[in-house]
């Protein structure tokens, strides 16, 4: 059982520790550049994936947690940041385009994600919807706006397996991952990722806020359909992550108002 009141397994910290809005890039290289965001930032711990920087953001402690790749170790985060009294999370990751309209350098907002994942099967029945808070996901729209970032808003993937949609040929499911890709095309999914869709599910157990926002690398269907037979992979976070802190501004704002 999970307790709240005594230093948390992974994270590695206690109730006070930890700010209750909390930003979470999954690789733990790009904690120190979003806590350089926020005003007095200054690190707290580091355990395994989990590479933690604190800061204050209009005058409210905000906490940037590294996840590492995947639901599992996601999961995780978000149940020790809630345990330790956390309750809007937005992750701050990339993804691969696949709608053609996703260009490398795009700025994609969740609303929802393709639950292709296993952890958020141990949360919640496959016919519930990962989908993301609705009032974080318009401050995260109306925040790309204003920022007039190329963005787009829609149903994101969310795999367990890199290399499985890489090299979905290899292996030994290959018709499943191709027929399921093909689907995704189809329904216009914008983009693929692997941690959305646990976190959403995970933040509707817990009874959290939780949003996505993500630089797109690359588009491998733009490169197979002869849009970018140029294109160079994207990596600079950097227009995710003022998408994400300007959202939060507006969260801080508006709780202050209730």
């Amino acid at each position: 059982m999970l307790r709240t009141d005594e230093k948390q397994y992974h994270i590695a910290l206690r109730p006070g520790e930890v700010g209750e809005y909390c930003l979470l890039p999954g690789d733990p290289g790009r904690c120190e550049k979003i806590a350089a965001y926020l005003d007095r930032p200054c690190h707290l711990s580091s355990n395994r994936e989990y590479n933690i920087w604190c800061g204050e953001l209009l005058g409210e402690k905000v906490t940037v947690c590294s996840t590492g790749i995947g639901g599992p170790s996601t999961a995780i985060a978000v149940e020790e940041l809630a345990a330790c009294g956390a309750h809007t999370f937005i992750r701050i990751g990339t993804c691969g385009g696949i709608h053609l309209s996703v260009k490398p350098g795009d700025v994609v907002i969740a609303s929802g994600a393709v639950r292709q994942d296993g952890t958020s099967r141990e949360y919640a029945p496959l016919e519930f919807p990962a989908v993301a808070d609705t009032p974080l996901l318009f401050d995260l729209y109306n925040a790309a706006q204003e920022l007039k970032l190329p963005f787009h808003t829609g149903v994101v993937q969310s795999k367990d397996s890199f290399y499985g949609q890489h090299s979905p040929q290899r292996m030994a499911t290959a018709e499943e991952l191709l027929s399921k890709w093909e689907a995704w095309k189809r329904l216009g999914v914008l983009a693929s990722e692997m941690e959305a869709s646990t976190l959403f599910t995970v933040g509707a157990v817990l009874g959290v806020s939780c949003g996505a926002v993500f630089l797109s690398v690359w588009n491998q269907e733009r490169f197979l359909a002869g849009l970018d037979t140029d294109q160079a992979e994207k990596h600079d976070t950097e227009p995710a992550i003022r998408v994400a802190i300007e959202a939060l501004k507006r969260q801080i704002r508006q709780k202050r108002k209730l």
